[in-house]
C-alpha cells in the first residue's frame, strides 16, 4: 500500500494554522540525520516522526518542512500522518505524558473519576498541558488491558486499578523519576490482549499459555520453513516458545494463523533494528514485536491505528 493508501482521514492542508509553536529551537543537522538514518519508507517516516517528536516532545512545523523536502514526500501527505495517528503531537507536550483509558471496561469501574482528579491536581483539561510544562494529560479510548482497569500511562508505565487516592502518588512519582530498577519495575508487565490488524481475529491461544497466560500465537517462517511461535502476552516479558526449525538469531516472516497475511509494518526494533510485527491492541493501541528470534525488542503505541505495510509501500 502506497503511503497515501493510508490516509483514510485527518489529512490537512499545509498552510493550515495547526498551533505548531516553535518552543525549542530547531537543529536541522539532527532532523536531516534522523531521516536519513530511515531512508524514507513508509516505516520510515512513522519512525522519522516518532524520533523528532521524541527529541522536541512535539512536532515542530520547521522539523515536518524539512522532513518534506528530504524525503521528497507532500506537505499534506505527511501531515495527514501526523493527524492520522494520535500519539503524534503538533503543539508542544509536557514533560510528563499522563494518558487515563477509558475503555468500557476501565469506564465502568470508575475511570472517569480517575480523570477528574487528574484534572482536579493539574489544573488543566485532558488534551492540555500544565503552564509549567511539566504534565499533559490525555484519555485514550481502549489500551487491550483491560483486566487491570481503571488503567493509567504515565511515560510508557503502567499503573493499574488506579483509584483517585493513588493519583497523588502517581504524579509525584513521575515528579521524583520512576526507579529502572526494584519492584516498582512490575508494574510494567502485565496482560495485554491483541488481534490480526488485518482480519480482527483474536491472537491468543489459551491452549499454550506462557508465564501463567493465554500465548499470542503467530506463524513464523524461515528459509521455506514455517511454523507456530508463542509469544508471552505480559507485556514487558519475551518469553516465547515455538519451531527448532527457526534458529536462534534469524529473521523470520511473521504472519496472521488466521488470514495467513504478513504483520511486519515496517518499523524498526529498538533491540536489533530488525523489522518488527504489528498486532491490535484493545481498540486504540498497537503491539510491536520484534521479527527476529530471541529478540526481546517490543513497544506498545498507544492511540496508534495499526496500519501494516506491503511490499509496494517500502520504496523511498
Amino acid at each position: 500500500m502506497a503511503l497515501r493508501g493510508i490516509l483514510l482521514r485527518g489529512a490537512v492542508a499545509p498552510g493550515a494554522d495547526l498551533a505548531c509553536r516553535q518552543e525549542v529551537p530547531m537543529d536541522e543537522h539532527a532532523v536531516e540525520k534522523i531521516v536519513a538514518e530511515h531512508h524514507g519508507s513508509l516505516g520510515g517516516m512513522l519512525s522519522v516522526l516518532s524520533e523528532i517528536q521524541a527529541k522536541y516532545r512535539y512536532l515542530p512545523q520547521d522539523a515536518l518542512h524539512k522532513v518534506a523536502a528530504a524525503t521528497g514526500r507532500s506537505l499534506t501527505d505527511i501531515y495527514a500522518v501526523v493527524t492520522f495517528y494520535k500519539a503524534f503531537s503538533l503543539k508542544p507536550r509536557g514533560k510528563h505524558l499522563i494518558s487515563v483509558c477509558l475503555g468500557t471496561a476501565c469506564h465502568v469501574r470508575g475511570a472517569p473519576k480517575i480523570v477528574e482528579e487528574f484534572r482536579r491536581q493539574l489544573g488543566i483539561p485532558p488534551g492540555e498541558t500544565t503552564p509549567d510544562k511539566e504534565f499533559t494529560l490525555e484519555t485514550v479510548n481502549c489500551l487491550g488491558a483491560c483486566a487491570l482497569g481503571p488503567t493509567v500511562v504515565v511515560d510508557q508505565r503502567y499503573f493499574r486499578h488506579v483509584t483517585t487516592a493513588k493519583v497523588p502518588h502517581i504524579l509525584e512519582q513521575a515528579r521524583q523519576g520512576f526507579p529502572q530498577s526494584g519492584a516498582d519495575v512490575d508494574e510494567r508487565v502485565f496482560p495485554i490482549h491483541v488481534s490480526c490488524p488485518q482480519c480482527g481475529q483474536s491472537l491468543m491461544d489459551a491452549g499454550h499459555p506462557l508465564e501463567g497466560q493465554a500465548s499470542i500465537r503467530l506463524t513464523a517462517s524461515f528459509a521455506g520453513k514455517m511454523g507456530a511461535l508463542h509469544l508471552s502476552s505480559l507485556y514487558g516479558n519475551a518469553a516465547a516458545a515455538g519451531d527448532d526449525a527457526i534458529p536462534e538469531g534469524a529473521l523470520a516472516v511473521l504472519s496472521c494463523p488466521h488470514c495467513g497475511r504478513e504483520l511486519a509494518d515496517g518499523s524498526d526494533c529498538p533491540e536489533c533494528g530488525a523489522t518488527m510485527a504489528a498486532l491490535t491492541a484493545g481498540s486504540c493501541a498497537a503491539l510491536h514485536r520484534c521479527a527476529r528470534r530471541g529478540c526481546p525488542g517490543h513497544r506498545l503505541d498507544l492511540g496508534a491505528a495499526v496500519r501494516n505495510v506491503s511490499p509496494e509501500g517500502k520504496g523511498a
